[in-house]
């Protein structure tokens, strides 16, 4: 079969070096060449135009505001590039010599992970960390791992993990993988009730998951008393750390009663994440369950020199190869480096202030399932919308026509019509008050000409498309243009 691309015109060339001494056929048996190559015929600037066309008409951070709740797509800061790409981190291969006396070419690389790891440690009041696990749900398994392996050794039977229905769609997940029994509570006004998690709460439970704030943007108020049963039963209290951008250098969790924190730190410290990759979901403990990280662990000699330690017995072993997602964190020790315990702590509060001023500017025009101060995020509903056919994946298709990423919808499961928004602190007010008056249009003409925002998006190079049609009948095309 012949592949047509559109924009192939035969005979066009791009740029090639000078002719090889040898032709390829010399060395290559000839039933293994190929007559054609099925590629287009096309010059160097048809190709990086057509690139180039591509790349714009992505959304991203760096060109949209992206108030995108639950999996924050924070703006990455440009330094922490330049860190990550220095040669002395850049050009290390992992299999260097690291052990006690052998590693004097990767000194930089192993203080970065023990200051990284102690750093982390500040923050989240924790008594160790490991910066292994390579993306947030991935921190998560390990977690559940480490309160597997604490137990065990423990001699207890444990065979349930609590979740709220406020939770993370990872934190069930993440429990059923590790063998566990995952039992489910429901929030009562936003929040886990003390009353509800009494009556599941027994000696066979391992763990109870919070995410505070939760996904709703709302704090735990019963907090204290939570982590008092829980405790009572010898089981243990994980904190989904997702939202600690908008707690750092007011709260550390490990001093309010959790055990285990996973952090994820495109959510928090400013690193990049997305399409799969590159992510970096590092995994704090208290105490008592030090002894269960995975290995290998970072040590610090008297004479200041790093090495890698391995003689941990009742560590749970590797979780990810080599040491994590290596210039994903540095990014963070240099973005944790230059904000410092006031800066850290800024950021925080500037992330609280955007989600409660966007939340007051919208209560009007948008349900608000539980309007009161909130974190980081807000949870808005368009069930108002929904009355006039005009549901949250309009008013998101609608947001794509506006120049802005779409926040999350539908999540969490508990509020109809979920639309989800979580501003971060690095967006200016013009920007807030441009994304609210355009929700603000969006929800006149819901009452108005509804028929519009449901053919929405109509200025964007695919339009509205028949989302079930697509999945049940894909059509895959070789059409570069």
């Amino acid at each position: 079969m012949t592949t047509v691309f559109k924009n192939s015109v035969p005979g066009r060339e791009g740029v090639w070096p000078s002719k090889p001494k040898q032709d390829i056929e010399e060395f290559i048996p000839s039933e293994l060449l190929r007559k054609e190559t099925g590629l287009p015929s096309l010059s160097e600037l048809d190709v990086v135009r057509h690139f180039t066309r591509l790349s714009l008409k992505n959304f991203g951070v760096d060109g949209n505001f992206y108030p995108l709740g639950s999996c924050t797509m924070k703006y990455n800061p440009k330094f922490t590039e330049k860190v990550a790409a220095l040669p002395g981190f850049s050009r290390l291969h992992p299999v260097m010599p690291q052990l006690k006396g052998a590693g004097r070419h990767c000194q930089g690389a192993l203080e970065v992970i023990y200051e990284t790891e102690n750093l982390l440690c500040e923050i989240c009041g924790m008594a160790g960390f490991t910066m292994q696990p390579m993306a947030g749900a991935h921190g998560e398994l390990t977690g559940v791992m480490l309160i597997a392996a604490y137990h065990k050794d423990k001699g207890n039977k444990k065979t349930k993990i609590i979740c709220p229905d406020s939770a993370h769609g990872t934190n069930p997940a993440s429990a059923a993988i590790a063998g566990y029994d995952v039992v489910s509570i429901e929030s009562k006004d936003g929040i886990v009730s003390p009353e509800a998690l009494a009556e599941v709460l027994d000696d066979e439970v391992a763990a109870v998951m919070m995410t505070c704030p939760n996904t709703l943007g709302l704090f735990e108020d019963h907090l204290p008393e939570i982590v008092k049963m829980i405790h009572e039963k010898d089981a243990l209290l994980y904190y989904d750390g997702a939202n600690l951008n908008a707690i750092m250098g007011k709260m550390k969790v490990g001093d309010a009663g959790f055990d285990v924190v996973h952090l994820n730190l495109h959510k928090t410290f400013g690193t990049p994440h997305g399409g799969g990759g590159p992510g970096s979901g590092p995994v704090g403990v208290g105490e008592k369950l030090v002894p269960y990280l995975p290995v290998s662990r970072v040590k610090k000699l008297e004479d200041g020199q790093f090495f890698l330690e391995y003689d941990h017995p009742k560590s749970i072993g590797y979780v990810a190869p080599f040491y994590g997602s290596f210039g994903v964190f540095l990014k963070a020790y240099a973005y944790i480096l230059r904000l410092g315990r006031e800066g850290i702590t800024r950021a925080s509060e500037y992330a609280v202030l955007s989600a409660n001023y966007m939340r007051k500017r919208l209560e009007d025009h948008f349900e608000i399932p539980h309007n009161k101060i909130c974190m980081h995020e807000f949870v808005a509903s368009a069930v108002k919308q929904a009355k006039n056919g005009v549901r949250a994946l309009d008013i998101a298709k609608a947001l794509l026509d506006k120049g802005y990423h779409a926040p999350t919808i539908y999540f969490p499961l508990i509020v109809k019509e979920c639309m989800m928004v979580e501003p971060t602190e690095t967006e200016n007010k013009e920007t807030l008050d441009a994304f609210i008056d355009d929700l603000i249009e969006i929800a006149r003409i819901a009452e108005e000409n509804p028929e519009a925002l449901q053919a929405a998006p109509v200025n964007l190079p695919s339009t509205r498309l028949d989302e079930t049609a697509a999945a049940r009948n894909m059509e895959l095309t070789d059409d570069i243009g």
